[in-house]
C-alpha cells in the first residue's frame, strides 16, 4: 500500500536511485475526528445530566427552630418542577449512557448514515426533554432567590442558603447539558451532510 514517486535530480541534492514513501490519503477522516469529538461530548453530558439529577434529588434543608415539631424544611420533593427536573433529567442521562454504543459505530464506521440519523433525532427529543426541565426549574430558582411581591411569594434563599445554592447548580450543569447536545446536533448534522 504504498507509493513511489520518482524525483528527478536537482542541482543540490543526489537522489539518484532512491525512492519516496508516501502515505495514502485516509476516506473518512473528517467524520471520524467528528464521531470521536461525538463520543467525548456524550461522555461529558452524561456527567452533567446524571450529576444534575443527583445534586436536586439530594437536595435538602432543615431549619432549626425551638421545638422538633415545628421546623421549616426545603427539599425538593416539595416543588413538582424540581421532581419533573430530576425525572428527566434522569431519563436525559439515561438515553445518553444507552446511545454511546451507536456513537462508537458511527467512529467505527464513519460512513454509516443509519446510526447518525437516529441519533440526531433522539437527540433532538431529548434536548427539548432537558431544555423544558431546566427552564422549569430555572423559573423555581429564580422565584427563590428573588421571590414575586405581587403574588406574596417570599424569597427563601435568605433562610436556606445551602437548598438554595445545589439548587442553581443542579440548574446550571442542567444548562450545560443542553449546550452540549445543541452541539452533538450540529456536529451530527455537519456529518451526514457529506453523505
Amino acid at each position: 500500500m504504498s507509493t513511489t514517486i520518482d524525483v528527478p535530480e536537482s542541482s543540490n541534492v543526489n537522489l539518484k536511485g532512491k525512492a519516496l514513501v508516501v502515505a495514502p490519503a485516509r476516506a473518512g477522516g473528517m467524520k471520524k475526528g467528528i464521531a470521536i469529538m461525538d463520543f467525548i461530548l456524550r461522555l461529558g453530558a452524561i456527567a452533567a445530566s446524571l450529576g444534575a439529577a443527583a445534586s436536586m434529588g439530594t437536595s435538602d434543608q432543615t431549619l432549626p427552630f425551638f421545638t422538633q415539631f415545628f421546623q421549616f424544611e426545603a427539599s425538593y420533593d416539595s416543588f413538582s418542577a424540581f421532581q419533573f427536573f430530576v425525572i428527566t433529567m434522569a431519563m436525559v442521562g439515561g438515553y445518553l449512557v444507552l446511545s454511546l454504543p451507536f456513537s462508537i459505530v458511527s467512529i467505527v464506521r464513519p460512513h454509516a448514515t443509519g446510526p447518525r440519523l437516529l441519533l440526531i433525532i433522539l437527540d433532538t427529543v431529548f434536548l427539548t426533554l432537558a431544555t423544558a426541565s431546566a427552564a422549569s426549574a430555572a423559573s423555581i430558582v429564580y422565584l427563590a432567590h428573588n421571590g414575586d411581591q405581587s403574588t406574596n411569594w417570599l424569597a427563601i434563599c435568605n433562610q436556606f442558603g445551602d437548598f438554595c445554592a445545589q439548587t442553581s447548580g443542579a440548574v446550571v450543569s442542567s444548562l450545560v447539558a443542553v449546550v452540549i447536545f445543541v452541539l452533538l446536533i450540529a456536529m451530527s448534522a455537519l456529518a451526514l451532510r457529506g453523505q
